[in-house]
């Protein structure tokens, strides 16, 4: 019945559409970037964006509504800029420049289509970019599972990148922006720093501290186990798991490799264009109504930075606690299971 209702939208609007522009709606199938949030997602879905080939989005935040119109009600209740990213989007892609007009334009032309399901409003976007395809990451997708199968049923053929990093550099990355983040004014309760650094209690965890405490290893564990448990159900050859590190540290193989699984060009100019994701349209600050849209570390400095993938350990104790513990047993295995020690 979900599937159904997923797909439905509006019949007489849609397939109209596809109808009178059945030559225009085509498009290569997406990639998603699926990543918890601080693992140097934002830098690298940039980058591979910047292929010649492909077109790199920012953060869209659509498969968690099944319309436009529940989209604009989730926006509506965020704690966080949850709209601008897709204002840009159809900002540059339909009104060809990110300006305050153009974000006005988007505005009204995004309310009048509450109506489309989300999967079809991104099947315009992707139209439009032709023949780019479209790199879409947006880490609120992986905080349900129904958001990252909604994006599969819309899109089969798509392909999917795990990127992951050391929980112990997430872990310190998410620790370090809820400080600088909380300099400017305390943040309010159930803002979406304090919901990563303080999931529940995990499984055989040990009743140590109070639950109030943060500590992002448990987001870490919990968002790359419910990724790893989506990606069961899609074909191997549509995935791909990546190190975040190993991309900063060796990059221009890196991407050479995720060229090639792509099928794309892997020529010198290609990989060379995907060193630089700071040339991104929308690796800046957007124009007033749409100013973010990304992580305001990336926006305020899109360069690639090789510095900051840090070797790290898993068996020494956590900056971030007082009680000189370390990682959770499965915090341990699983972070094995990418390669890490």
């Amino acid at each position: 019945m979900s599937q159904i209702s997923d797909t439905a939208g509006s019949k007489g609007s849609e397939s109209k559409l596809r109808h009178f522009n059945s030559d225009e709606a085509q498009f290569n199938s997406p990639l998603f970037i699926l990543a918890a949030p601080r693992s140097f997602s934002s830098v690298i879905s940039t980058m591979i964006g910047q292929h010649p080939q492909m077109y790199g989005l920012p953060e869209m935040e659509l498969f968690s509504a099944r319309t436009v119109a529940e989209w604009w009600r989730l926006c509506a209740r965020a704690t966080f800029p949850r709209s601008h990213g897709t204002l840009r989007a159809v900002g540059q892609l339909y009104f060809g420049e990110q300006t305050e007009r153009s974000i006005r334009l988007a505005r009204g032309w995004l309310l009048r289509r509450c109506h489309w399901t989300t999967g079809f409003l991104f099947e315009m976007l992707a139209v439009k970019a032709r023949p780019r395809t479209l790199v879409e990451k947006s880490t609120t997708s992986v905080y349900r599972m129904g958001a990252l199968q909604r994006a599969h049923r819309m899109y089969p053929d798509a392909r999917f990148i795990h990127l992951v990093r050391h929980p112990r550099g997430q872990g310190e990355s998410v620790m370090k922006f809820i400080r600088e983040r909380q300099k400017l004014d305390p943040l309010p309760d159930g803002h979406w720093l304090l919901k990563l650094a303080s999931f529940p209690r995990l499984e055989m965890e040990l009743c140590s501290v109070s639950d109030d405490v943060l500590d992002p290893q448990r987001g870490w564990y919990t968002l790359n186990s419910t990724i790893c448990e989506f990606l069961k159900s899609v074909p191997q050859e549509q995935q791909l798991t990546v190190r975040g590190e190993d991309l900063l540290t060796n990059t221009e193989n890196g991407m050479r490799s995720i060229a090639n699984w792509l099928g794309l060009r892997s020529d010198s100019e290609a990989i060379v264009e995907m060193m630089h994701p700071e040339r991104s349209p929308f690796a800046c600050y957007g124009p007033p109504g749409a100013r973010y849209g990304n992580d305001l570390l990336f926006l305020e400095d899109p360069r690639l930075r090789p510095a900051r993938a840090t070797i790290h350990s898993l068996e020494e104790p956590l900056s971030w606690r007082a009680d000189n513990l370390g990682f959770f047993v499965q915090v341990k295995e699983l972070a094995k299971q990418f390669g890490y020690a």
